[in-house]
């Protein structure tokens, strides 16, 4: 498969926030209904903050996936359940890999098998855990490091 990523634009914020809501209930089993409803305007606004670059994935001129990034850490990476196991979450953690200057984190739920399955794949490890997530809520996160690849 072949893919494209370009700067996300506003009026990719829609599409973007469908896909993660698809995503999400592909993935993240943990979450009830009510979960996702509350998250799903917390995150319509991280897609417009400022503070966090945010990529979109394309192949074939649709959208697959997408990927926030701030400080040489994954805020927030996602891919259409469609798409998954094709690479494309490879090809965004190599892309985040790509615009930081050293060891590259991210944080991630401690109930999605799958994701600390993947990040563990690429080279990342456990480094911290949470008991809660970022708003508070008892989702523990594991917080995940990857040492930057060597220069040649």
């Amino acid at each position: 498969m072949h893919f494209q990523v370009r700067p996300a634009r506003v009026e990719d914020r829609a599409p973007l926030l469908d896909l993660w809501e698809r995503s999400v209930r592909g993935t993240h089993g943990f979450l009830g209904e009510g979960d996702v409803v509350t998250l799903r305007p917390l995150v319509a606004r991280e897609l417009a903050c400022d503070a966090i670059e945010w990529w979109v994935l394309e192949s074939a001129a649709e959208l697959i996936g997408f990927l926030g990034v701030a400080s040489d850490a994954i805020e927030g990476l996602f891919v259409d359940p469609e798409h998954h196991r094709q690479g494309a979450g490879t090809f965004l953690v190599a892309h985040a890999q790509h615009l930081g200057a050293g060891a590259l984190a991210v944080d991630v739920n401690e109930q999605n098998d799958n994701a600390l399955r993947f990040y563990k794949s690429l080279g990342f490890r456990v480094v911290g855990r949470s008991p809660n997530d970022s708003g508070g809520r008892p989702f523990p996160i594991l917080h995940m490091r990857r040492a930057a690849p060597l220069a040649l």
